[in-house]
C-alpha cells in the first residue's frame, strides 16, 4: 500500500433490511470482510461521477439515482499495511440492482469477486465486517428512511 491518503466514492443499495456489497476473496494475513462497492476517484473527476463509472465497470448497470450521505475517513490495516481513505457515502438507486434476488450473486466484471446481499442486521454485529468503516450505520439509516 502506499503512504498516500486514497479518495474514494461508494454507494448503498438497501433493500428490506438487506445492503449489496461486494464480497472480496480471502487476502493472506486479514479476515473475511465485504466492501461498499465503488472505488477510487481519478483525478478531475467528481465523486459522483466516480460512483456512476465504478458501477458500470464492476457491475454493468447505470444508476437511476444517486444522493450523497457523507463524507467520511477510513484509517485501517490490511494484511498489516496502512491504509487512509476520504471515503465519499452515497444513497443509490438501481432498479436492475434492486431486483436481484437475496440469495444470488453478481459476478464484479473488473475483478474476481461478487456482489451479493447481506442482511444490516448480521452486519451491524461485524458478521461479516463491513468496510469502509462506518457505512453499516449509514445503511441502517437509509432502511430506516425508506422501511
Amino acid at each position: 500500500m502506499s503512504s498516500r491518503i486514497r479518495n474514494i466514492a461508494v454507494g448503498l443499495v438497501v433493500r428490506d433490511g438487506w445492503v449489496l456489497a461486494e464480497e472480496h476473496a480471502v487476502i493472506p494475513g486479514h479476515h473475511r470482510f465485504v466492501r461498499a462497492i465503488g472505488g477510487g476517484i481519478e483525478f478531475g473527476e467528481r465523486a459522483e461521477e466516480a460512483l456512476r463509472r465504478e458501477f458500470r465497470e464492476e457491475l454493468g448497470v447505470q444508476l437511476s439515482s444517486v444522493e450523497l450521505l457523507a463524507v467520511t475517513e477510513n484509517l485501517f490495516q490490511l494484511a498489516g499495511e496502512p491504509g487512509h481513505e476520504i471515503v465519499h457515502v452515497f444513497a443509490v438507486r438501481c432498479p436492475e440492482l434492486e431486483q436481484l434476488p437475496f440469495g444470488a450473486a453478481r459476478p464484479v466484471l473488473d475483478n474476481d469477486s461478487v456482489a451479493r446481499w447481506y442482511r444490516l442486521s448480521e452486519l451491524a454485529e461485524g458478521n461479516p465486517p463491513f468496510y469502509p468503516d462506518g457505512v453499516t450505520a449509514f445503511a441502517m439509516k437509509l432502511q430506516n428512511r425508506e422501511g
